[in-house]
Order: structure tokens, then sequence, then C-alpha cells
């Protein structure tokens, strides 16, 4: 729930200086991305920035307060000015916004700035106070925002220094205008004015003007002499020498001496109470200072000129000035500290009554009561947590002694769920277990089961099945069904344990039951899960087309529901990046893989490393060896630098191996088969991806028989469990082989069943993964005419994919290996000195691709006749004289380049 003071633009004061120089080089505003207006504290910016948006209406005013440097908590304020501004119009994002749904702060103003394209007004936003922000990202999605904010809006901040916004950029382009303290300091005449609203007695002009040269011109010092004067009659000068070139170490002597010891006592106790607020309203300050009638009391306050400021227009709203204000508090810390405890109750009872716990929670921490900070919470921490308020929720819980946890278990299972949601696994089961050892109490049946709910699903992500299966049964036995959240974890488990026993049926059926309860309980997190899990299932026994459609029920419900921002939507990018890589969509799976970069772009890099597994895979498909090979050094600094689950691991190694066998990179691929555990008995489709890395790695290394007895063992499991995606792979790999031992009948046997089984799967880029040797196989079944027409076109598809991708590397010595090639200190003094055409190098990688002289003519639109005039040229070139000299010397230039020649 947000203070509704924050959002409202400050007041204008009866008696407020109109500063026409200032108000007319901001009448220009609208032709700036922004309006930056900074200086020291006091000299007038809030008042000034008031006056000017005074007769604006399209304007959203943000006032910040410590508080905000949270990023969540600064973007739900920041959306709701613009939802003012535009009255309503920002709905979307507003929903994204209260409710946490955003990858990142960035994502969040992506589609604000969507919805305001649609506003044609003029927009102004009005940020006050945003020296209070040191976080980092909040500075990073500011500098986004003023990049691609709408041109019909301008960002107006008000601040004490230079924010970190890259504003430079701006000041060249003459995008920014600028308005500083030398611009804000009084002048004589606005000085007379000023002094001629506040005293009764006339003041003269020559002493004014002393008086402003005195202070130069700092809005506060004059208001301080003007409240000194009223006060003191014949002090202004007094006062003014004592300001003149003060700083902040020594204006709390002169408040102290200036405005507190010259107001009564009663109206002296009422500033060092009513301080504690940051914002107050007639209802808090009843409660807190004792005052029998608030607003009477505020505007009596305002209207002694003490530095109290009106934050809305109906008026029940206020602040202090942040100088003053801050000089009360440290002022109340001082004098009233055996009082400050009540103080803070009070103003926490008083902000609970008018349902604003999180402001409650901070005074009830500030007065160091536990058992009011402890009601608090088990009224409003679940609420919270859902709102992501998890640093408070950390804060509050760590400051509650550990017997006031043992005594209230619940809130020992929040701070376990608040491990968990921050991935901190290890800890949680060490929590639970000394809670269970030290409770006095017997811990009730529900509970219990609450516990094992969250200890199953800690168990599941720590890749113990067998722990996570026993805890889910014994959860589900023990919950009633009000508790409805411990029900969908247990029940999610469970579909869990069956994806990794491989009872694809079973698991798919739970996931189908926990989306169901889900979106009963609209608990959209565990929604999202298991419609990805069902997706991985269908995936994994070859129904990708079903898997699509279920991620695209899953993406329907980020947009529904603004659940951008988790993590799963990662999750969810990564698992169509397979599937389009699959299908050979190439482009399309790189942008998704990379959007799933994007959404962890605030956590640790390696939460990053599945994502970036998937580029180097498009990266392979394409036969970009060396874009591979770039993003393979950072995969490989990421592996080195975490723990990982074994599936990650495994999807990593798997372009590793890929990239060896490219490359021939033998040496590697020994010293990682040398380290790698060979897995389990491989039950499921992530068994089965390690283990075909060690047969890859294997057939590498010219280890055929382990590699083959790992390949028929995998296919046995693959069939038995229905894992029609991983019998895909295998049959492919198997070809390979069978290819590199030279038994063709059986290579051709497994390659025919691949594609039949690619009529269902719809793989594409695992045959051309495989590049050159596949090509000549598929090359050699359609010229035979031994496909059913579907595969046929299947295998052309595929061919024509190879021909794209992979050829220009291993086949058709492009224009730049050429140029490389010739530059090599080993080659062949015949090639530099009788150098090839560019066609004859083209014609000499198909030479050596296996294809025929009318092959050849076919693929480069020539005549028989002009191919047979080249290959009796690039012959007489190289020295040799028949085919199989040209190939073994093409292949020897290839190995001699780095590329693994076959």
């Amino acid at each position: 729930m947000l203070i509704p003071s924050k959002l409202s633009r400050p007041v204008r004061l009866e008696n407020t200086v109109v500063r026409d120089r200032l108000l007319s080089r901001l009448g220009g505003a609208g032709n700036y991305r922004l309006v930056l207006v900074t200086s020291p504290a006091g000299y007038g910016k809030t008042t000034l920035i008031s006056q000017w948006a005074a007769d604006k209406s399209d304007i959203g005013w943000f006032s910040l307060d410590e508080g905000d440097n949270q990023p969540e908590r600064f973007a739900s304020y920041l959306v709701a000015a613009l939802q003012q501004a535009t009255g309503g119009h920002c709905s979307r994002s507003e929903a994204m916004a209260q409710k946490r749904q955003y990858a990142s702060l960035s994502s969040l103003f992506s589609q604000l700035f969507i919805e305001l394209a649609e506003w044609q007004q003029p927009l102004w936003l009005i940020i006050d106070d945003y020296h209070l922000i040191s976080n980092p990202a909040i500075h990073d999605a500011m500098r986004f925002f003023l990049r691609h904010q709408p041109d019909n809006l301008t960002l107006v901040i008000l601040s004490r220094n230079l924010p970190q916004l890259g504003i430079a950029n701006l000041r060249v382009r003459e995008q920014l205008l600028e308005i500083g303290s030398q611009q804000l300091a009084f002048t004589h005449q606005e000085a007379k004015q000023f002094f001629d609203h506040r005293l009764s007695a006339p003041i003269e002009t020559a002493d004014c003007q002393r008086l402003c040269d005195d202070v130069a011109g700092w809005a506060t010092a004059l208001q301080l002499i003007a409240l000194s004067a009223r006060q003191n009659s014949g002090a202004a000068h007094y006062s003014a020498r004592r300001l003149s070139g003060i700083n902040a170490s020594h204006l709390t002597d002169y408040l102290v001496d200036e405005v507190l010891n010259n107001v009564d006592d009663d109206t002296r106790r009422f500033l060092l109470t009513s301080s504690l607020l940051r914002s107050m309203n007639d209802a808090l300050i009843v409660r807190v200072t004792g005052a029998e009638n608030g607003q009477m009391r505020l505007e009596e306050i305002e209207r002694q000129g003490l530095f109290l400021q009106r934050m809305d227009g109906s008026g029940e709203w206020f602040s202090y000035h942040p100088l003053f204000g801050s000089f009360l508090r440290q002022r109340c810390q001082w004098e009233m500290a055996t009082e400050l405890p009540l103080l803070h109750r009070a103003a926490a009872e008083s902000w609970m009554a008018q349902g604003f716990p999180s402001e409650a929670i901070h005074h009830a921490l500030a007065a160091g009561d536990d058992m009011m900070l402890r009601d608090i919470l088990l009224h409003h921490a679940w609420e919270l947590f859902h709102q992501s308020e998890l640093s408070l929720l950390e804060n509050s819980l760590k400051s509650l002694p550990w017997e006031t946890l043992l005594e209230n278990p619940r809130l020992v299972l929040l701070q376990a769920w608040l491990m968990q949601s921050q991935h901190r696994y290890g800890e949680v089961n060490t929590l639970l277990a000394r809670a269970e050892q030290e409770m006095k109490q017997e811990i009730d049946t529900t509970l219990r089961g609450e516990f094992d709910a969250l200890r199953a699903q800690v168990a599941i992500n720590n890749g113990d099945p067998n722990e996570a299966d026993r805890l889910a049964r014994s959860a589900l036995e023990a919950l009633p069904l009000a508790s409805f959240y411990g029900q969908i974890v247990a029940t999610s488990v469970l579909g869990e344990v069956h994806h990794c026993a491989g009872n694809l049926q079973q698991s798919l059926a739970m996931m189908q039951e926990t989306e169901a309860m889900a979106r009963r309980h609209e608990v959209w997190h565990y929604a999202l899960w298991s419609l990805i899990q069902q997706s991985e299932i269908l995936f994994a026994r070859g129904f990708l087309q079903a898997a699509w459609d279920i991620q695209e029920k899953a993406f329907a419900l980020i947009h529904e529901q603004h659940l951008e921002q988790l993590p799963l939507h990662e999750f969810l990018l990564r698992i169509r990046a397979q599937l389009l890589w699959a299908w050979g969509r190439l482009d399309e799976s790189e942008s998704s893989a990379r959007g799933g970069m994007e959404v962890l772009s605030g956590y640790q890099p390696q939460q990053q490393l599945q994502c970036l597994a998937l580029v180097v895979q498009n990266a392979l498909a394409r036969g970009d060896i060396d874009n591979a090979r770039s993003h393979l050094n950072r995969l490989e600094n990421l592996l080195g630098n975490g723990a990982y689950h074994s599936d990650w691991v495994s999807n990593a190694d798997k372009v590793r191996v890929i990239y060896w066998q490219m490359t021939g990179d033998r040496a590697a691929a020994a010293a990682w088969l040398r380290q790698t555990p060979k897995p389990d008995f491989a039950r499921n489709h992530f068994l089965q991806g390690q283990w075909r890395n060690i047969a890859r790695a294997q057939i590498l290394l010219g280890e055929y028989d382990e590699a083959h007895r790992v390949l028929e063992e995998l296919n046995a499991n693959a069939r038995a469990l229905e894992l029609m995606s991983d019998l895909n792979r295998n049959l492919l790999l198997l070809n390979q082989l069978y290819w590199q031992q030279d038994s063709k009948n059986e290579a051709q046997r497994v390659l025919i069943e691949a594609l039949n089984l690619a009529g269902g799967t719809g793989f594409l880029s695992h045959f051309v993964i495989e590049g050159e040797t596949m090509a000549q196989q598929l090359r050699q079944l359609i010229q035979l005419n031994m496909l059913p027409e579907l595969d046929q076109h299947r295998a052309q598809r595929i061919l024509r994919e190879i021909n794209q991708h992979h050829r220009h590397k291993f086949a058709h010595f492009d224009e730049n290996f050429v140029s490389r090639l010739l530059n090599h200190p080993q080659v062949p003094e015949l090639i530099r000195t009788s150098p090839l055409t560019q066609r004859e190098w083209q014609v000499l990688g198909l030479i050596y691709s296996g294809y025929s002289n009318d092959q050849i003519a076919g693929e480069l639109d020539v005549a028989a006749t002009t191919i047979k005039t080249h290959i009796r040229n690039l012959y007489q070139k190289l020295g040799v004289a028949h085919r199989q000299e040209a190939v073994a010397q093409a292949r020897q230039l290839l190995q001699m380049m780095g590329y693994n020649a076959l």
C-alpha cells in the first residue's frame, strides 16, 4: 500500500516569492528530456518546481525518502506517479509494479513506455530528493529510462548532488536543462519581496541587500533570519552574521539557539516528537504527540514558518523540510532518548491502524519492541513475502530473539522460505532441524506437513529424489485442504520425482494437477512452474508441437499475471530456445536464449550458464567456430567459478564436446573424459544427455567399442522409457560411430531410423550439427531414392542447412579461410607460388566433400565441361594426379588450419 503523500505535489505557500526569472527558464522545459535542479539543502528546489507545476495537469510527483532505495519500492512509486499523471493510463505497468512481477526495472520501464507511447499530450515526471538514491540498480534503470523515455515525457529531478545518470551525453546533445545553486540563490529583489511578506515592519533596501549577501542568497538562511526577527526584535543582522558562511556542522547549534530555544516548551515537544514521522497526517499526529487536534496543530506550525510543508492538495499530509526534519530527529534522539521506544510504538500502532504494515515495521524495529514486531509479522508477513519485501522481512526476523521464533514456529517457517526463495538451500534444513530440536511445544500435524513440504522442495533442488518423494508424501498425508500452499508444493515435488525416475506419464499427470491447484488458489509461480515441467516432459517424449503449445500457455500466463521478473521466466525462455534450436530456427533460438540471460541480469553471472550454453550451441549449428570459441571461454570461466546441478553441467558439457569434435581437439576431450564421473543408470533424459556426451568424446578419441556399449544401453533405456527425443539423438550419434568404423550399412540403417523419428520430433539441427559426414550420407540416400517422400524432403532440407552453415568451413574454402591459409607459415610453397583462383578453391572443397563432377556443376550452376577445366587446373597447381590425392591434400590443409578434417 502506497503512502499518498509521497505522490502529491507540495502546495504553494501563501507568502512564497514567485521567482519569475527561473520560471521563465523552465517555460521551455518541454523541449528537454531532463530538467535537473541541483543544490545543497534549503535553496528552494522543491518550492520552485511546485510553483512551475501549479498550472500543469499531466504531472506525476514522487517524493523520495530513505526507504525508496530498494528497486521494487522505487518502481512502485514511480509507476504510481505516472498513473496519476495520465489518469490511470498505465494500468498494466501499475499491476506489474504492485505484484513485483518484472525481470528488472528496465523491463518494467519498457512496458511503461509502451503504454505511454499512446499518450499524446506533454507529460511530466518529477522526482524529488534523488540524492537519497545510492542503489546502482536504480541508477542503471534510470539511465535506461532517460535513453528510452517517450519524446512527450520530460523527467524533472531534484537533488542535492549531481546524480549518477550519465548526463554528459544529454548535455552535449542539448537535451538537458540545468538549474544549480547559483541560479537558485535569491537576488536582492527576491530577498526584499521575501522579507516584505514575512516581517510586520518593512526592512530597508540596503539592509536587505546586505543580509542577502551575507548568506549568499540561501533561502533557508533568509527564512531563519525572518523567523529570528519575529521572535527577537532587532535580531536580523545578528542572525545573518551567524548564518554567514555557515556549514552543516554548525547549523545544528544555530537551529537550537535560534529556533528551538525560541519556541514555547509545548511547541518544542511537538516539533521533536512529530519529527519521528517521515510523513504525517491528523491521526498519526494525535497518536504520536498526544495533540487533541492534529490537523489544527500542523496548520499552526506551518503558519509559524517552522519548515513544515503540505504534501498534497487536500492539505491532509505534511512533512518537514528535509534539512529541518533531520535536525529535529537527531535532537529528539538526544533530548528524549528514554521516550523514544514509546513514541515509535505509538507511530507503529497508528500506521497499522491506517493499513501500512511496512511503515509500522520500521517503527517497531526502532522501538525495539519484539512483541509488537512479532504480532505485525504474524498477521502481515506472508502478504509482504508475496510482495517481495524480502529484505524487510529478513531484517525483522533477524532482530527477533531466537526464543521468539521458537514460540511462533510459523515465523521459523517464514525464515526458512526466505532462505529457499534466495536459493540458500543448505541453510533451510539446518534451521528447521534446530527449531525442531529446541522447540518446547510439540509441533502440530499441519505445521509438520508444512515443514516437510518445504524440505521436499529443498531435497529435489539438491538432486535427492528419494528423500524428496518421502517428504512430499508425508506432507500430503499431514496437510489439511486449507493448507493449499504446502499441498501445491508437495504435489509439484512428486511430479519432479516421477520426472527424475523416468515415469513421464505419471509426472505429467502430477504437474497437470499442480497447475490446476495453483490456478485455483492464484499461486501463479507454481502454475508457471508446472507448465514448464509439462513442456519438458512432452519434449522428452518427442511431442515437440505439444510442448510448444504448453509453452504458449506459459507465456500467456506470464503476460496475464505479470510474472516477467521471476527467474522461472528465464527457464521458459530457455526451453523455448531449445525447441527452436531443434527445429532449426536458429535466430529465434538465440534471441530466446539471450532474453533468458536478460531476465537473470540482476542475479549472479553463474545463473546464466544454461542460456550461455545455448548461445554456443547456436553458433556451432551455424558452423561459426570463432564465435562459439568466444562464448565458450566465458562458459568455461563460469563452470570454474560455481557449483552446479548435474543437469546444468551436462548441458554445458554437450557444447564443449561438440566443439572439440568440430575442431579435432582430442587432448581436451581426453582430459574431460578422465575427470568426468560416470552418472547413474540413464533412467531420464538428464542422465541420457551426459552419457551421450561421454559417447561423443569416446568416438572422437577412437574408443569405438566403449562408445558402442554406451549407445546401445542408452537406446534400450530410451525405448523402454519412451524418451523419443533422446532416442533420436542417440541414433544420430550411433550413426556417426558406424561411419567412423566404416560400417556403412549399419550407419545407413540407423540414419534411416533417425530420419523416420524426426518426422515426429521435427528435429533438424541435431542432424545439421554433425556436418559434412551427415551431408555425404544424406546425398547418397537421396541419390539412391531409399527414403519415403516425407523423409526425402526432410533429408533435402537438412542437406541445404548443412550446405549453408557448415560446408563453408569444411568444404567451400571461402575467401576468409583461403586468406588465412595463404598466410599460414606451414602452407606448402607450391600453393603459395601457384595460387588457386577462388572458384578452384570452391571446386576443391566440393571434391573433398564427395561431390561428383555433375553434382559440382549443379551446385555452382555452370557447365560440366567448365568444371573439368577447373579440376584440371587445380590438379596441376596442387601437384596431384587424381581425385584421391586432391582429397588427401584438402584434408591436410584443413587439419593444418585446426579443423577436424574427416
